[in-house]
């Protein structure tokens, strides 16, 4: 890398004091350069479309669309961004899913400041980057893991894109018909999703659908809900 090129950078976090602090630690790496900040996960996806960044910081619990689905539909359009993931979630489901979704390195918001600018650094490197505790974690995972309350059979569950789209709204309390408007789709359209969802997770009403929805982590179970 040319030793006058700031590696660019775009924010993603949906708590503004978060982002905040995230920037000013930034600005003080003479090598990075924030281009963007994001506060929901489509913005994220728009904006990495838009300014192709060459990393991107996402967070898993972000509204609209959540960091798990923000980084595939990244990854599939613009696969020479990286996404380093940084959440407050460390759960070994977590971590797998977003390295199969193609994430290059994966921090606990409980990381340091000089974790995270050597992240940054070696993602656009091309290499992967793990807080210590992941890597500890890593490291022992040729034990079979632990189906704790469902969480992490539930997770591996593969849902389609917009299938995922359609739950984290559903979770988040909006209606089929609002629904229809963000996605720009048919309420009929939303309908269909909805039963092939119930169908493949083997739940059957809304309520169901949402407990789903904060045990894999889709949303944050501080996230106002509405029940229908």
């Amino acid at each position: 890398m040319n030793a006058d090129k700031k590696i660019t950078v775009l924010l993603a976090e949906d708590h503004l004091i978060v982002r905040e602090g995230l920037l000013k630690l930034l600005e003080a790496e003479k090598d990075v350069e924030v281009i963007g900040q994001a506060s929901t996960g489509r913005q994220t996806v728009e904006m990495t479309l838009k300014l192709r960044p060459e990393v991107v910081i996402m967070d898993i619990a972000m509204p609209e669309l959540n960091g798990l689905e923000a980084t595939r539909q990244i990854r599939e359009a613009a696969p020479e961004t990286k996404v380093l993931i940084l959440s407050a979630h460390s759960d070994d489901a977590y971590v797998e899913r977003m390295t199969e979704l193609g994430a290059a390195g994966y921090l606990i918001k409980q990381s340091s400041a000089n974790h995270l600018s050597v992240a940054i650094r070696e993602v656009h490197k091309g290499n992967t980057f793990f807080s210590p505790s992941i890597t500890r974690k890593m490291a022992n995972q040729n034990r079979k893991s632990l189906d704790r309350k469902g969480r992490q059979k539930a997770i591996s569950i593969r849902l389609t894109k917009r299938e995922m789209e359609v739950l984290q709204l559903i979770a988040e309390g909006n209606a089929n018909k609002q629904i229809a408007a963000l996605l720009g789709i048919s309420i009929k359209t939303v309908e269909k999703h909805r039963d092939h969802l119930m169908q493949k997770l083997n739940i059957h009403d809304t309520a169901g659908l949402t407990r789903y929805a904060i045990a894999t982590g889709v949303i944050e179970s501080s996230v106002q809900i509405i029940i229908e």
